[in-house]
């Protein structure tokens, strides 16, 4: 969830951080769920507050995969920012790959490059693991997200030209 927004010249600029989450950090972890919540309740997010499950489970949860891993971003001790990953398996390279699943900034810090140092560490974390490529999924409609991606590398999944692009499609097991 990244858009486009104007600094506001009055207010003095904070330096935004930017780290890996520890989920056994309280201030990680009550960061992470409330960058989490915010971004749900965008309309980019779904527009709907997390579950209460959700909210209390959350962090234990992501801690318990070992193939989850979470980058924050800090404006002083304001949490503005966050990156959730999840490390998936390319069969044809045969090696890791990661799904960047959220990628959330609070609006009052949205076109100020704090996503872009997120996917940055991210990325740095991806290579660590060994993985071969970054995967997301972005709606259409979030111009300012689809903007970043492709500048930053990011492009339309396909294999062939002639086959045309992938889509992203879900099915709700309940």
């Amino acid at each position: 969830m990244t858009a486009n927004a104007t600094e506001d010249p009055d207010q003095p600029s904070i330096p935004v951080y930017v780290c890996r989450a520890d989920y056994a950090d309280p201030q990680h972890a009550s960061a992470l769920v409330f960058l989490l919540d915010a971004y749900a309740q965008d309309p980019m997010g779904g527009n709907h507050p997390l579950s209460d499950f959700a909210k209390a489970n959350l962090v234990t949860a992501l801690a318990s995969r070992p193939q989850a891993y979470s980058v924050l971003a800090f404006a002083g001790l304001q949490p503005v920012g966050l990156v959730n990953c999840i490390e998936g398996f390319s069969t044809f390279a045969c090696r890791p790959l990661v799904n960047v699943h959220d990628v959330a900034v609070l609006a009052s810090h949205r076109g100020q490059g704090v996503a872009e140092k997120m996917l940055a560490l991210a990325e740095s974390i991806a290579l660590e693991r060994g993985a071969c490529k970054l995967t997301l999924e972005v709606l259409q409609g979030n111009v300012g997200a689809c903007r970043l991606y492709r500048r930053i590398g990011f492009a339309n999944y396909e294999l062939d030209p002639a086959m045309g692009q992938a889509q992203f499609m879900q099915k709700w097991l309940n």
